[in-house]
This record gives C-alpha cells, sequence and structure tokens, in this order.
C-alpha cells in the first residue's frame, strides 16, 4: 500500500490531468465545433459526452468510451440517443434540490447508471 503523502501527489496529478483535459474540451466546443455544428449522429455530441465522462468516470475509462464513441459517429451506424454510463457512485449528494443537481443519474442493470444533464442547473 502507497504511503499517504505518494498517493495524495497521485491523487492530485489525476486531478491536474482531469482539469487539463477538461479545458481542452472545453476550447475545442467553444470555438472549433462552430465550423462542424450539427454533424454529429448522436445526442449528447460526442465532445458532451466525453465531457460528462470525462467529469464522472475515471480518465482511462473516459478514454475508452469517449474513443470509442468517436470511431461509431459515422454514416456507418444509425446514431441516436446514448447517454454515458456513471461506473461507480462515488459520492452521495447533501443537499437535494432542484436547482442545485447537475445531473440525473438513471439507474441502469448491473449497477450502473446514466448521466443525464440537469438544464436547470444553476453553477
Amino acid at each position: 500500500m502507497l504511503p499517504i503523502n505518494n498517493s495524495m501527489k497521485i491523487f492530485k496529478r489525476f486531478s491536474l490531468v482531469r482539469k487539463f483535459l477538461l479545458k481542452l474540451l472545453w476550447l475545442y466546443q467553444k470555438f472549433f465545433t462552430l465550423i462542424g455544428f450539427g454533424s454529429c449522429r448522436y445526442y449528447p455530441t460526442c465532445s458532451e459526452y466525453a465531457r460528462l465522462n470525462f467529469e464522472n468516470n475515471s480518465i482511462s475509462s473516459a478514454f475508452y468510451h469517449s474513443f470509442t464513441r468517436i470511431l461509431r459517429c459515422n454514416q456507418l451506424f444509425d446514431g441516436g440517443i446514448e447517454y454515458p454510463l456513471l461506473d461507480k457512485l462515488y459520492q452521495k449528494p447533501a443537499k437535494l434540490d432542484v436547482d442545485s443537481i447537475k445531473y440525473w443519474l438513471v439507474p441502469n442493470k448491473k449497477n450502473r447508471y446514466y448521466i443525464i444533464k440537469n438544464f436547470s442547473y444553476k453553477g
């Protein structure tokens, strides 16, 4: 088992990597999606799907699911509605108010949850 100091350093490093990747996705969504607006075959769009995955799942799982989603976003697949799945439920919310909930978690089989964005979130 790793000492507490080393595990905290590793956790902070992953946190920094996650923040960096989320910032890259934000830049992509802000500036580069204007070029191909409306070209994604899925809802939520592939970049939004990746952002939801990187916010809620482990980095390796988010890379895998985002990569496979981008590979499926072409003319050979029908597209449609495909929400990302939450692998593990880590936190329990402290305050339950409609305006304080960022994502709705809808149960799926095998103890996994669909992540659905709450559009009335003020945060």
